[in-house]
C-alpha cells in the first residue's frame, strides 16, 4: 500500500470501550513494548492470542482488578503490531487507574483513530476499510450498519480495485502503442479500446450506484418543514417520528423556533426540522425563529410546505416557494384531508409533487416517506450496498467524466492515456493505493526474466 505517512515505532494506549460505566472496560496497547507492559503488569505476559485471567497489578504490587488479558503479536492484530487487550470491570475510575498503569510502564496516551491508523499504515486495511471502521461504529440504523460492514470486509475496496487493474491494463496498452508510431497498424481498434472504455463505464455506474446509496444510508437527509403558522407542521414532525417531540395547539405560532428530529425510513436516517412558521409577525421571539426556519432551508435537501388541503396552495405559499433555494427540492404537502374529506393520495401538478395526508389520523403518512426515498433516488432492499463517503462519490465521479472524455477521444492516443492516468489517479484515491510509481511496478513486472 503506498502511503506518505511515517510508520510510528512507539507504544501506544487507549481506553477501547465507550465512555460511562459499564459491565466491562477494555484498555487496548500497541506497539513494542506490549509484551513489556504485559510482563510488568501482569507479572507475565500470557500465550499469543490466549485468554488469561489473570490480577492486574500496580508497581508496588497493589491489585488493580482481576480480569482477562490477550496478547496478539504482529503481525497477527488489528494494528499489525504487538497489541495487548486488558479486559477488566467497566467503572470509569477503573479504567482510568488501568490506563494510568499502561502509561507508566512507557506507552503513551494514544490519539483520536490512531489504532486504525496504524492499521492502515501497516496494510492491514486500505483507507476505504479504515473509514469504514468509523462509519460502523457511527451507523444509526441497522442497514446503515450493515453497509458499513460490506465496506469494511473489503466488498467496496475490492469492486475499486478490480476496476483499477482494468484501467491499468488498458493505459498500459495504449502506452504501449504510442512506441510504435511508425507503423500503420490502427492499434486502438484492434485492441477494442473503445469497447473496453464502456465496459468500464459499465462498470463505474454500478459501483457508483452502490456507493450513492451507502452515502445515502450514512449522511441521511435534511428535511425541513416549512408553512405558514396551524398548518399542521408539529403534528406531521409527530407523525413521522412516531412520538410526541413537538409541541400541537389550536395557538398560530406555537413553535417559536426550529425542533429537530431524527428518524429513519426503511433505513435511511432523515433529519426532520419543524420550523416556526412563516407569517407577518412583531413578535421578537418569532421573529428570531422565522429567521432560524430560513436559515434552515438553506441546508435542507428537501423541503416540505405544508398547506391546509381545505384551503390549497395560495399567493403568500407560492411567494415561500419563490424565495427556495433552487437546490432544494420540495414536495406539497396537502394535509387536513380529514377534514376536507379528500382521499390520500400523489400527484403531480405542474411538474410539482403533491401528497395529500392527515397527520392527526396519520392516512397518507406511507405514501409521504415513499416521495422522500424517491426523491433522493434511494431504493430500499439493494443488495451489495456498501458504506460510501462523499469523497468516494466525488472520486467515482471525477473517473466517469475522464473516461467520457477518453471516448470522445478515439484518435488521440495519447489524450486517451492521459485521461486513463487522470482516472487511475482518482480512483486510487479512494483505497489511498494510488502513486505514480503504481503503474511502473505493474509493466516491470510483467516483463520476462531477464530482460
Amino acid at each position: 500500500m503506498a502511503n506518505n505517512l511515517p510508520i510510528a515505532n512507539d507504544t501506544i494506549a487507549a481506553i477501547a470501550t465507550a465512555p460511562g460505566a459499564g459491565g466491562i472496560g477494555v484498555v487496548r496497547v500497541s506497539g513494542p513494548l506490549a509484551a513489556s507492559i504485559a510482563a510488568q503488569i501482569l507479572g507475565h505476559c500470557p500465550p499469543p492470542r490466549h485468554a488469561a485471567y489473570l490480577s492486574f497489578l500496580q508497581a508496588d504490587g497493589v491489585l488493580i482488578d482481576r480480569g482477562i488479558a490477550i496478547y496478539f503479536p504482529n503481525p497477527h492484530s488489528y494494528t499489525g503490531e504487538d497489541v495487548l487487550e486488558l479486559q477488566a470491570h467497566g467503572g470509569t475510575a477503573l479504567m482510568q487507574i488501568l490506563l494510568a498503569r499502561c502509561i507508566e510502564c512507557g506507552a503513551r496516551h494514544a490519539v483520536a483513530g490512531e489504532f486504525t491508523q496504524r492499521a492502515y499504515l501497516n496494510d492491514k486495511l486500505d483507507l476505504a476499510q479504515a473509514e469504514a471502521v468509523a462509519d460502523l461504529i457511527n451507523a444509526s440504523t441497522e442497514e446503515a450498519a450493515r453497509s458499513a460492514v460490506r465496506s469494511l470486509s473489503g466488498e467496496f475496496s475490492n469492486a475499486v480495485q478490480d476496476l483499477l487493474h482494468q484501467l491499468i491494463d488498458l493505459r498500459m496498452y495504449v502506452e504501449a502503442c504510442l512506441d510504435f508510431p511508425e507503423e500503420e497498424i490502427d492499434f486502438i481498434t484492434q485492441g477494442r479500446v473503445l469497447e473496453k472504455l464502456q465496459q468500464n463505464q459499465g462498470t463505474l455506474q454500478r459501483i457508483f450506484h452502490q456507493a450513492k446509496q451507502g452515502a445515502l444510508l450514512r449522511e441521511g437527509m435534511n428535511v425541513v418543514l416549512i408553512g405558514q403558522p396551524n398548518v399542521g407542521k408539529s403534528s406531521l414532525l409527530n407523525a413521522l417520528s412516531g412520538e410526541e417531540v413537538a409541541i400541537v395547539t389550536p395557538i398560530a405560532g406555537t413553535t417559536r423556533d426550529t425542533i429537530k428530529n431524527v428518524i429513519q425510513i426503511q433505513g435511511v436516517p432523515l433529519h426532520i426540522i419543524d420550523t416556526a412558521g412563516l407569517r407577518e409577525t412583531e413578535d421578537t421571539v418569532e421573529q428570531f425563529g422565522i429567521a432560524r426556519t430560513w436559515k434552515a432551508i438553506a441546508s435542507a435537501h428537501v423541503a416540505l410546505l405544508l398547506v391546509d388541503s381545505q384551503h390549497g396552495i395560495g399567493v403568500f405559499e407560492k411567494s415561500i416557494l419563490e424565495k427556495l433555494p433552487s437546490q432544494v427540492k420540495k414536495v406539497w404537502v396537502h394535509n387536513k384531508i380529514d377534514v376536507s374529506r379528500e382521499t390520500s393520495r400523489t400527484d403531480i401538478i405542474d411538474h410539482e409533487q403533491h401528497v395529500f395526508l392527515s397527520a392527526k389520523t396519520g392516512l397518507g403518512i406511507p405514501l409521504l416517506q415513499k416521495t422522500l426515498l424517491e426523491m433522493i433516488g434511494y431504493q430500499p432492499g439493494g443488495e451489495g450496498v456498501f458504506m460510501a463517503r462523499a469523497r468516494h462519490l466525488q472520486a467515482l465521479q471525477a473517473v466517469s467524466e475522464h473516461l467520457s472524455y477518453a471516448v470522445s477521444q478515439m484518435n488521440a492516443a495519447e489524450l486517451i492515456a492521459e485521461e486513463l492516468r487522470c482516472a487511475q489517479e482518482a480512483l486510487g484515491s479512494i483505497t489511498g493505493e494510488f502513486t505514480p510509481d503504481d503503474l511502473l511496478g505493474e509493466i516491470f513486472s510483467r516483463f520476462c526474466i531477464g530482460k
